[in-house]
């Protein structure tokens, strides 16, 4: 007897991301497998849980690349050159993630809770908040009020990312600046340069 023949994830996401495209988070499961041609439960085989569908479907990590540069970082290097990276990677994730958003909202399907959690961008702030904290903790940092600092970074990017999508720009200028290493260099735009920039003059080390 011939082998039914298998779904593969890649099959199922497709059919996750039609489905979340019409009709948002709020869509059935049900329909999913229906549409992927599997049943509900062949589903939450491969996906634990429907928020974990829905960010693969919608190609949104559970945890940006950039958290995991934050924990790599922490009380390491030199802080401004770090925060100036950190930065183009948040404003790369978002440059990534954002068209996704906006897409669903263009359809009527804003993103609702997912399984009751805090939403992303404010689990980002915390994250990027506690960074900034052991920093002022480990003296790298003037006292200030992380969280806020926190905001106007994630903020300014999120912004500026979005007036880049609903813009006519194609190309946007990037800057060489040297890496940690001394040697090599990274790409990173003048806007996220000139941010920390500014940023900083309110939150560098005092040199006493």
């Amino acid at each position: 007897m011939a082998r039914t023949p298998r779904i593969t994830n890649q099959q199922i996401l497709e059919a996750a991301r039609q489905v979340f495209l019409q009709q948002g988070f709020g869509a059935s499961t049900l329909e999913i497998a229906q549409q992927a041609g599997i049943s509900e439960a062949s589903i939450f085989k491969r996906f634990s849980t429907k928020e974990k569908l829905f960010l693969a479907a919608m190609g949104i990590p559970e945890k940006p690349p950039w958290v995991n540069e934050l924990e790599s970082l922490c009380g390491k290097g030199n802080f401004k050159e770090n925060l100036i990276n950190i930065c183009f990677q948040i404003m790369e994730f978002y440059r990534e993630v954002l068209p996704r958003v906006m897409m669903l909202r263009s359809r009527g399907n804003p993103i609702t809770e997912l399984e009751g959690k805090e939403p992303k961008p404010m689990q980002e702030v915390k994250v990027l908040t506690a960074f900034l904290e052991h920093e002022i903790n480990q003296g790298r940092l003037r006292p200030c009020n992380a969280k806020t600092v926190a905001h106007i970074l994630l903020g300014s990017m999120m912004n500026y990312v979005f007036l880049e999508q609903i813009s006519s720009q194609v190309t946007i200028p990037t800057i060489e600046l040297p890496l940690n290493s001394g040697d090599s260099t990274t790409e990173v735009s003048p806007f996220v340069h000139s941010l920390v920039d500014i940023v900083w003059q309110g939150i560098a080390p005092s040199q006493d």
